[in-house]
């Protein structure tokens, strides 16, 4: 049985990222395939956990050797939880240099139960590579933290774990964009970067009392720049009376495919693929956007949608999840769900969500005070 919380920022804390470790345990099941494929393979749409989409998954590529499905958590949730104790440990707000200076170390050291490999194992040996460049740029090469990410592939890779930053900055989607796309700047560049920046706003923006769906992807919409902004106004316009995720699918990917320069085809990508672009955007953050829209902010439709959609689906159905969670809170996650994907990753889903809580308490007395401070200096000059 999942435990109390004590207050409504705890509760919508624990909520967001129970939502999100559950999107990305269910999405990843069938993540890089079609929605086509999703339905011959499973005998119809997935509507909850499902096993492997090999049955010897340790030798089956191209998914070897990890062990996706069954309740799994992947990447997208290890390096979540990572986050979560860089700021548990430095109790303030975040930039570039906390991700050279705290992020990465917890890459390299530390070993930690890792699910899709069922052993306890560094996470530098589960992230694709895209994440690994953090690495090999801030580690090995020494680079100005806030500029790591240029050069890297252009791709979801830091938009899919900072959900934490959105409930550090509960209610100020603004600030939320800001710091994400301060840190981001050691992972990301172009598109990928501002995809982090509208996802910490939009869970920042559902963090609020009383927030919809439509209030929390219009306040992220409010702040995005260039492509992301193009996509997710086409997004918001192709998902409006459409309340069905079957139905959404096709509709939503008519939309995006536009500004998505990966192609149709997910396992063999156009020759523009993952290029910085001001026109472009990654597919993931406006689908799940979409999907936030179509379920009306529930948590198991926003999910099964995001799944359903395939392509980069664990990452489309962790942000839906962590949106929606954030929306209804710890008791809008199915229980099932959670109780089901805790126990099969080994892994406590909910104490990151209550640390997040109390950080983000602490951030905002911080915050108080030193606009205090500003604000006895401004009176001062005046």
């Amino acid at each position: 049985m999942p435990e109390e919380t004590s207050t409504v920022l705890e509760d919508k804390s624990v909520g967001a990222l129970v939502g999100s470790a559950v999107g990305d345990a269910i999405g990843g099941a069938v993540e890089g395939w079609t929605p086509e494929a999703i339905r011959e393979r499973h005998g119809g749409w997935v509507t909850g956990i499902v096993g492997p989409w090999y049955d010897d998954w340790r030798n089956a590529r191209p998914i070897a050797p990890y062990h996706k499905g069954d309740g799994h958590i992947t990447d997208d949730t290890l390096m979540t939880h990572a986050l979560v104790e860089v700021y548990d440990e430095r109790r303030a707000h975040l930039d570039a240099y906390a991700i050279a200076e705290s992020l990465v170390p917890k890459m390299l050291s530390g070993r930690r139960w890792v699910p899709e490999l069922e052993a306890d194992a560094l996470l530098l040996q589960r992230v694709f590579l895209a994440e690994k460049w953090l690495v090999a740029r801030l580690h090995y090469g020494h680079i100005d933290p806030r500029e790591a990410g240029v050069g890297n592939i252009v791709n979801c890779g830091a938009a899919m774990y900072v959900a934490p930053v959105g409930i550090a900055n509960a209610g100020d989607p603004a600030g939320a964009y800001a710091e994400a796309i301060d840190l981001a700047g050691a992972h990301q560049s172009s598109y990928g970067r501002e995809a982090a920046g509208v996802f910490a706003a939009a869970v920042a923006a559902a963090m609020v009392p009383g927030a919809t769906a439509s209030s929390a992807v219009e306040q992220a919409l409010a702040l995005a720049k260039d492509g992301t902004r193009s996509a997710v106004e086409a997004i918001v316009d192709a998902a409006d009376g459409v309340t069905d995720w079957e139905e959404a699918i096709p509709v939503l990917r008519k939309a995006v495919e536009p500004f998505d320069s990966v192609g149709p085809d997910y396992r063999d990508q156009s020759l523009d693929a993952r290029r910085p672009s001001r026109t472009k955007a990654i597919e993931e953050l406006p689908v799940a956007l979409g999907f936030v829209l179509v379920s009306g902010g529930d948590v198991r439709q926003a999910v099964l949608g995001g799944t359903n959609y395939g392509r980069d689906a664990d990452s489309i159905a962790s942000m839906a999840g962590a949106i929606t969670g954030a929306l209804s809170g710890r008791a809008g996650v199915p229980a099932d769900w959670a109780t089901t994907v805790a126990e099969a990753s080994k892994t406590d889903l909910e104490q990151p969500g209550r640390v997040m809580a109390s950080v983000a308490k602490d951030l905002h007395q911080a915050d108080a005070e030193r606009w205090a401070r500003r604000t006895a200096a401004l009176d001062a000059l005046a």
